[in-house]
């Protein structure tokens, strides 16, 4: 998406912000100054606060660079809330995050947290306790959410729970009650429907096709992604009815 595109989507979204609904913009971009564009004019909108993942074609060599990006961009919005975007799967960036947290906490003032979409979950556990519970870690595998909450997770953030919601939200009451019996059978039937995904092109070009199903129209996908012939999505639907997905969100 163009800037203006990005602006314009965040200034629709802020329109529902509530107490118990907040809005965290991504601003990430491979150039400083874009993001520093996008921070600005979320904290112009009075977002609940603003992400950014690391660059992934010019990538930082060192912990100390990734922080001097972050920092760069999270001051030109110092009254919102930072959140570095961990996802080394697309990034090709891997830092340890335990180390990133020692350094972003004592340079970068609003830093609040991470959103951490990787599958080192004792690393995750490390960045839970590093600071007493003063920083927010967001899990972001929705596959593993279970093992998340096991780790100590309070919040999370995932693709998937936009069309199947009901199924995470009793799988996180079930966790909660002790019944880890029946939370693990709601991951079982959440990652059913996630395999069901990547046979179909993954969350983003499946999801679109699924949201549109059940009645949200997000519209297609742009280059590089593809879009879903009619016979793939009639498959696709077909998958999900021989799933129970309807009857299961």
């Amino acid at each position: 998406m163009t800037l203006k595109e990005r602006k314009k989507i965040a200034e629709e979204w802020i329109k529902y912000q509530e107490k118990d609904f907040r809005v965290i913009i991504h601003i990430g971009t491979s150039s400083s100054r874009q993001s520093q564009e996008l921070a600005k004019h979320a904290q112009k909108i009075f977002a609940d606060g603003i992400s950014s993942m690391s660059p992934i074609f010019y990538k930082p060599n060192s912990i100390d660079n990734l922080v001097q990006f972050c920092s760069e961009i999270a001051s030109a919005a110092p009254e919102q809330n930072f959140y570095y975007y961990h996802i080394p799967s697309f990034t090709g960036v891997d830092y340890s995050m335990v180390d990133f947290i020692k350094c972003a906490s004592e340079r970068i003032r609003n830093f609040s947290g991470i959103k951490y979409t990787h599958d080192n979950l004792n690393e995750m556990k490390e960045c839970i306790t590093i600071n007493k519970g003063n920083l927010r870690i967001f899990h972001g595998k929705d596959e593993m959410l279970l093992k998340g909450l096991n780790q100590g997770v309070e919040s999370a953030v995932g693709s998937t729970y936009n069309f199947m919601p009901s199924i995470y939200l009793c799988l996180i009451e079930n966790y909660f009650k002790g019944n880890k019996e029946r939370a693990e059978f709601k991951q079982s039937q959440a990652n059913e429907i996630t395999n069901i995904l990547f046979k179909y092109g993954g969350p983003i070009i499946a999801g679109k096709v699924i949201m549109k199903l059940i009645g949200i129209d997000l519209g297609s996908c742009r280059q590089p992604l593809s879009n879903l012939t009619p016979e793939a999505v009639e498959n696709l639907e077909k998958d999900l009815v021989a799933a129970n997905f309807f009857e299961k969100i």
